[in-house]
């Protein structure tokens, strides 16, 4: 298969020229057109490395498309995975909650069912791009060591993460931000989520430190991606290096992000915080670590489509020193490195043929066709 006309997005350049791909690699490419019949024309797009998603809960979405509404697995899963490819996500880490269970239980029900759901298409090869499992362990619950010490060895495990969404820290340092979100999700009275707050803090007390230091041990063991949540402080931060972390997702604060950086960590954030200008919920823009240089990675997080757009946003954005090989490795590169997978995540010869063709339509950008391991699959 070749690829002809396109801007090659390298590790250090963009470069007009063309690309073979064969027996799932990258064969070579060349700063010049290829003059075989067969090529393919990519009329002037840029060819990228496939998208390497890290945190994604789109998978939650089709498993409970609306409340109380438990669609089959099979469906789901395809549903999902389709969108990934559509939006030039070749690799992608599907997140699944262990412990949360402010939801009211939906995802602790679905949540063996997602798992197998990953795990069977995988290994039936009916999978458009390649799904691994990226475990959320929430720590404030008893449950959530014992669970994730059956999940564990599962296959495809690449990564876990560390959070605490209890009040009065991190994302939710904030208690009046802390009630505004969880009494209006739960429609909750004032004395209901007096309640509920205190209990939070209190199953906090109780399990984050210990589950945090056995599951951290159990990753380092497994030689398991490790990566930190919501780091707040200079001292989040510290803590999370002890542990062996090698990210840091969506640090809260300016300083949290320096230190991560400045530690080694790769910092995570929300390609919907570019795309929207800011966070959610209050916490430190995305852009305005791009703008100090602490950004490396970038995750679709809760919308597929964000990712990238905002590499291309970045890359636009006079605000930081970015280019668009730089930016465009904080959704390639820069994650595969970050789990130690050499294989993919830039274009060089023989790394594996997953690739994205892109197309500008005015100020946007579209995926008009993906490959992975040299195969069309969009």
């Amino acid at each position: 298969m070749i690829v002809n006309n396109v801007k090659l997005v390298l590790d250090d350049q963009v470069v007009q020229g063309s690309l073979e791909m064969q027996d799932g690699v990258i064969r070579s490419f060349a700063d010049g057109p290829s003059r075989l019949p067969q090529a393919l024309d990519g009329d002037g797009g840029w060819l990228l490395p496939g998208l390497i998603e890290l945190h994604t809960d789109n998978l939650d979405k089709f498993f409970t498309p609306r409340p109380n509404v438990d669609w089959p697995a099979h469906s789901a899963m395809s549903s999902h995975d389709a969108l990934m490819v559509a939006n030039g996500i070749t690799t992608v880490l599907d997140a699944v909650a262990i412990g949360d269970v402010r939801d009211g239980g939906h995802r602790l029900e679905n949540l063996q069912k997602m798992i197998d759901a990953v795990i069977h298409s995988q290994r039936a090869g009916v999978n458009r791009a390649e799904h691994r499992l990226h475990l959320r362990c929430e720590l404030p619950h008893e449950s959530t060591l014992p669970l994730f010490e059956q999940l564990m060895d599962k296959p495809g495990v690449s990564l876990v993460s560390l959070m605490d969404h209890s009040p009065g820290q991190r994302q939710f340092a904030s208690r009046e931000k802390y009630r505004e979100y969880y009494q209006g999700k739960y429609h909750l009275n004032d004395q209901q989520m007096s309640e509920y707050e205190a209990q939070q803090v209190a199953l906090s007390a109780r399990w984050a430190a210990p589950n945090r230091e056995a599951i951290a041990a159990h990753c380092r063991a497994r030689r398991i991606s490790l990566a930190s949540h919501d780091d707040a402080t200079a001292a989040h931060v510290a803590e999370s290096c002890a542990l062996g972390s090698a990210i840091a997702e969506f640090p809260t604060t300016e300083a949290a992000a320096r230190a991560s950086h400045q530690q080694g960590l790769q910092v995570l954030m929300g390609a919907p915080n570019i795309v929207r200008g800011g966070s959610h919920s209050g916490n430190v823009a995305a852009h305005h670590l791009a703008a100090l240089g602490v950004l490396d990675i970038l995750s679709s997080d809760y919308y597929p489509a964000s990712l990238l757009d905002a590499a291309f946003r970045l890359a636009a954005d006079e605000r930081n020193a970015y280019d668009l090989p730089q930016a465009v490795r904080m959704i390639t590169r820069n994650p595969a490195r970050a789990l130690d997978l050499q294989d993919r995540g830039a274009i060089a010869e023989g790394l594996r043929a997953d690739l994205v063709l892109a197309r500008p339509h005015g100020e946007h950008v579209y995926v008009q066709n993906v490959w992975r391991q040299g195969r069309q699959v969009f």
